[in-house]
């Protein structure tokens, strides 16, 4: 080949990857969340929500969303492109555009309706779908008022809830997959007073062979969710038990969090001052050496608690942005302007520390609060998206530090856990 040829090669190899990696750029935007890094703060308890995206290649046929309705009621969509490449891509993202923008709408008029979404979402993708092309969609309503799960499951694998006395209830689809020629649907319902824990997922988990006698994940799956906490747990299991990914892999983790059921271990109020910062981060210290003597993990958790703190002192409470930040560290006066806003900040930071058991296993769970404006978590989607930029760092640096990190929806209270 001549090195002519080999350049032109080249070109065209660069140009293809960079038009996969702006259409993947585009699918993550169509992917909504409105729970990103987000906890679901209720009167009675709390909810952590949990996402794991990982296409196997550039374009991917599953797709999911995460909408908050109102006060009570959450949406959650999982969808799976028959296939592999652009045709079951091309499904999964224009059914998702259009069940996003029905749900906005409705969000908007206060009229949102399970069935008539789910009417006009099959109304819309039906003369679009190919004469053999199926659609496997799972559409999940919670309402935490009613303690109720309205689903409706086109041909997804069974959703698995895990209840107060330790037993995996296993929901089996109610709808056949979804074609072109479909005229009717159902909806069930299931009362989950007595759930802890969920997991949706695509059937590229289950199907994946494992290094386990070749065996699919799906002998494993109860299992491993049932003794996972988190989704970190539940996706360090998975990536032990399998040899490679073999298909997109899609999966929603939530769990409840009653803090008033764990044992606390203490409780503090700091001024906003970077003498507090430091106090903070020895009283944190401490805290953990009451009940715990593991150096590297004490280390582990002060690298999260130090960086979330001090955004808390310096972002939330002193108001302090990105921006200003980079500009005061510039010209070399960031430590002087820090000083010279707090002296007039009268705002405070809580710190609550918590110890849990869930079956052999023990957590921390770490509750920073200040009393600033807070922010919207949806920028940390781009944070993660490119780790490499300045901007949020501390965060990411938590993140990788710990076994997730949750934001209130107003973005002024965070809480990480630590596996003991």
């Amino acid at each position: 080949m001549s090195n002519e040829r080999i350049e032109t090669y080249k070109k065209n190899e660069a140009y293809a990857s960079y038009q996969a990696d702006l259409a993947f750029e585009k699918e993550l935007n169509i992917l909504r969340n409105d729970f990103y890094y987000q906890m679901i703060d209720s009167k009675k308890t709390t909810a952590l929500v949990d996402f794991m995206y990982r296409p196997l290649d550039t374009l991917s046929g599953d797709a999911y969303s995460a909408r908050r309705i109102d006060e009570n009621r959450t949406f959650y969509l999982l969808v799976d492109g028959m296939g592999k490449g652009v045709s079951a891509s091309f499904t999964a993202v224009i059914m998702t555009s259009f069940i996003n923008h029905l749900i906005d709408k409705m969000i908007e008029h206060e009229s949102f309706s399970l069935n008539l979404l789910i009417k006009e979402s099959m109304d819309f993708i039906k003369p679009i779908l190919l004469e053999d092309e199926v659609l496997a969609i799972d559409f999940i309503c919670f309402d935490s008022y009613f303690a109720i799960l309205e689903y409706a499951k086109f041909a997804m694998p069974p959703f698995l809830l895990h209840d107060k006395s330790n037993n995996i209830i296993k929901i089996k689809s109610n709808n056949t997959p979804l074609s072109k020629w479909q005229s009717s649907y159902q909806v069930d319902s299931y009362n989950i007073r007595n759930i802890e824990k969920f997991l949706f997922y695509s059937d590229g988990i289950v199907e994946n062979s494992t290094i386990h006698d070749n065996k699919p994940y799906a002998a494993y799956i109860e299992e491993d969710f049932k003794h996972s906490f988190t989704r970190e747990e539940f996706k360090d299991k998975f990536y032990a038990s399998i040899k490679e990914q073999e298909d997109d892999l899609s999966l929603i983790f939530i769990n409840s969090l009653d803090m008033s059921k764990e044992t606390l271990i203490g409780k503090k109020v700091f001024k906003t001052s970077l003498q507090e910062v430091d106090n903070a981060g020895l009283w944190y210290e401490e805290a953990w050496k009451s009940f715990h003597n593991d150096i590297k993990e004490i280390d582990r958790a002060g690298v999260v608690f130090t960086e979330l703190f001090m955004n808390a002192y310096e972002h939330g409470n002193l108001g302090l942005s990105s921006i200003k930040k980079h500009k005061y560290l510039e010209d070399d006066i960031y430590f002087e302007k820090l000083i010279e806003l707090q002296e007039s900040c009268e705002k405070e930071i809580s710190v609550e520390v918590y110890k849990l058991k869930e079956y052999d296993n023990e957590y921390v769970v770490t509750k920073i609060c200040d009393d600033g404006d807070g922010f919207d978590t949806q920028i940390l989607s781009q944070i993660f998206r490119n780790s490499k930029k300045y901007n949020g760092r501390g965060v990411f640096v938590s993140r990788k530090n710990s076994m997730g990190i949750y934001y209130n929806s107003k973005g002024n209270c965070v809480l990480f856990l630590n596996k003991i």
